[in-house]
């Protein structure tokens, strides 16, 4: 057993797997297995044939430099470039088919310049690449391309070498002396992939459980940092930290130690590796204490190589919400897994988007080449993240958007994109008669930062308008092909096998009365209220029944409430083809009005009709009140054991879940309902809100 510590505090617990968390590690590897998230031998000797060439040719680059600016011949012949490899190539988490992140390391005398020129040039020459697409204004500049059909995203870094060694090791602070900004972000990929590897108690318990996390995120559809969820990066640091406070744990019990420690981690505060250093160079890091923009990052996780940053900050509040939805669904199903309840096919099932919500925002793009929609493609998901921003700052937070993080394609409009967006009012927010969002400069803001794109052509147009989940377009489905609106009994029946361990607990008896109490204030019969607590069932992050979170640290409630979130929007926007001369005209109105509920519904809004207008939102509570990071230290009374009384036998006692480092808390616990007050949220019905879009098309000849 290990002994060590690992990271800025005690792990806690140090205990390893019992029989049973062997035969579920079992389970989840075979699980893993199926899913082919291992590429085979074949591949994997291809990709280390690409790496190699790679090599070589910047090699060749660099000397070809070295020419070009009149350098003698001795310099010529010393001059070299290094390829290194970073992400999860290098973590080994990679799988079939991913793309591998690469860094060429080249001398002071070879600029950046040189290298989205000469380089490129020579890459463009050459028939075994494809796709070559280079980012020069990226806040991490990158060349995107295909080698032999292998994707590579090869970033640049120009040190303050003369001649780079075979031998060179980029961890060492001294590498980041005398080089831009763009230098350092470029270096930090292979400086934190290194860390990562070396701050983590078992390498391959860490690899089998990130790459158990990124298929769920994938699946999930939180795995995208353009649109504002986590990337790779994201998702390493927050494995290799439960790693660190369970460095014994099989795999399985990692996975089921990670939902239960981030479903009630209170956000803003920081996820650490290890203490943030200043260093020796004088280089900006992540401190909230003195940089006004890091206090306002969501959801911080902080990278472990000097100078340390938030590789989080994309994250904004819907996103986040997002993603504390789904970090409590995972750690229930855990529970049900370690309770023989549950599979681990149930944890991966894939969220169900286009079911989750009544209302979206669409975007669709188009180009007129290949090369132009890839360049515009690329541009426009970069702004989706500013969208959900822009309408979360207009709306007051109010109105909340959850980004897909994916395209979609109709196969019969060639080079013509679709991204979609899910709309809801913010719960718990009150809807008051007449009270209007205005969101048309907020969209014609958008299109405006759209259209500054620096390499625009005529051909580029991009259209945003509303659409309700029954008028989705079929591509977006799998296999082109609509799911049919599962039948009220089938529906029931899984309503029931989900609840059907806790019927017979003390809640569930006092949410039986509780039900049954509100069906006669609000007029309902009980099988209506079943039939609209089932119409969103198969959406868990929008839809969740009453559940008692049950964790390590205590018991916390997440209380549901049935609202009736009507969301209809209008958007009147022609087709903005600036080439042909449309008018660019847009109006997106935003309003909230009342409307009777209930038994006031005329018979043409029955129960078939209910059941798809109410929605069952998750009453998790969100940490808003943490607003910036706390810098003194913790009471007592703050401080919350994460062990079980089985865990804390094994270390000799609980471990705090504060975990300090220079006044920086990573963990803080949550404020618990006592044990005798947790009773069930009744189910109420509101006045139901409305988001209505007026559509209209003008199209100027």
């Amino acid at each position: 057993m290990s002994s060590t510590a690992y990271g800025i505090s005690e792990p806690i617990s140090t205990g390893g797997p019992t029989e049973l968390d062997v035969v579920r590690n079992r389970e989840l590897e075979k699980f893993l297995s199926d899913a082919g998230l291992y590429e085979s031998h074949e591949e994997a000797i291809r990709r280390e044939e690409v790496l190699g060439r790679l090599d070589q040719i910047v090699k060749m680059w660099v000397k070809n430099v070295c020419r070009a600016k009149g350098f003698n011949d001795d310099l010529v012949h010393e001059a070299n470039a290094k390829i290194f490899t970073f992400g999860s190539y290098r973590l080994g988490v990679h799988g079939p088919g991913a793309d591998i992140d690469t860094l060429c390391v080249g001398p002071r005398h070879a600029m950046r310049e040189d290298f989205f020129g000469e380089l490129h040039r020579m890459l463009e020459e050459m028939p075994e690449i494809q796709e070559l697409h280079p980012v020069p204004d990226a806040h991490v500049p990158v060349m995107k391309f295909k080698f032999n059909g292998v994707s590579i995203d090869l970033l640049y870094a120009n040190v303050s070498l003369w001649v780079i060694p075979e031998d060179l090791d980029v961890s060492q602070e001294s590498m980041l002396q005398n080089v831009d900004d763009q230098t350092v972000r470029s270096l930090n990929g292979c400086r934190v992939t290194d860390q990562v590897l070396h701050l983590v108690p078992n390498i391959q318990s860490f690899r089998t459980t990130l790459r158990c996390m990124r298929l769920w995120a994938k699946r999930r559809g939180v795995y995208s940092n353009v649109t504002g969820f986590l990337g790779g990066i994201n998702w390493a640091l927050l494995v290799a930290r439960i790693c660190q406070l369970y460095p014994n744990a099989s795999p399985s019990m990692l996975v089921s130690r990670f939902f239960r420690v981030y479903s009630l981690w209170r956000w803003p505060n920081p996820v650490l590796l290890c203490p943030i250093t200043e260093g020796s160079l004088g280089l900006a890091y992540w401190d909230p204490r003195r940089n006004y923009k890091d206090r306002q990052h969501l959801m911080p996780i902080i990278t472990p190589a000097y100078p340390c940053m938030n590789s989080s900050y994309n994250v904004s509040t819907s996103t986040l919400r997002v993603m504390m939805e789904e970090f409590h669904r995972g750690n229930e199903i855990c529970e049900a897994i370690e309770a023989n309840k549950a599979s681990w096919e149930s944890l991966f099932e894939p969220f169900p988007f286009f079911e989750a919500y009544r209302n979206y925002l669409r975007i669709d793009i188009a180009a007129e080449s290949d090369d132009d929609m890839r360049q515009w493609k690329g541009w426009v998901e970069s702004r989706i993240r500013q969208l959900t921003l822009k309408i979360e700052r207009d709306t007051v937070g109010v109105l909340q958007c959850h980004p897909h993080p994916g395209e979609f394609s109709d196969k019969s409009k060639p080079f013509h994109h679709s991204y979609f967006m899910g709309l809801r009012r913010k719960q718990g927010a009150n809807p008051q008669q007449g009270e209007q969002f205005d969101i048309r400069a907020t969209v014609e803001e958008f299109r405006r930062d759209v259209y500054a794109y620096l390499f625009w052509k005529a051909s580029m147009w991009i259209n945003v308008c509303h659409v309700r989940r029954k008028d989705l377009p079929d591509f977006v489905f799998p296999g082109g092909v609509r799911p049919t609106q599962p039948a009220k009994s089938d529906s029931r029946s899984v309503t029931r096998s989900l609840g059907s361990s806790k019927t017979s607990s003390p809640d569930a008896a006092t949410f039986s009365r509780k039900r049954k109490h509100d069906e006669v204030n609000t007029g309902f019969s009980s099988k209506e209220s079943l039939a609209m607590s089932c119409s969103d069932a198969s959406s868990p992050g929008e839809t969740r029944e009453l559940k008692r979170v049950e964790a390590d640290v205590g018991d916390t409630l997440s209380s549901a409430t049935l609202v009736d979130n009507q969301v209809e929007v209008s958007i009147k926007s022609p087709l903005p083809v600036p080439a042909s001369g449309a008018a660019v005209t847009e109006t997106i109105t935003v309003v909230q009005s009342a409307e009777l509920t209930g038994g006031q519904q005329s018979g043409s809004h029955g129960v078939e009709n209910l059941g798809d207008e109410l929605e069952l939102t998750n009453g998790v509570k969100h940490f808003d009140g943490a607003n910036e990071l706390q810098t003194e230290p913790p009471t007592p009374e703050q401080i919350v054991g994460a062990a079980t009384s089985e865990e804390k036998d094994r270390i000799g006692g609980s471990s705090p879940n504060v975990l300090q480092t220079d006044s920086l808390e990573e963990l803080e616990p949550i404020e618990l309902a006592p044990s005798s007050s947790i009773a069930a949220a009744a189910f109420v019905v509101p006045q139901k809100p409305l988001i209505r879009y007026c559509i209209d098309y003008y199209q100027i000849e």
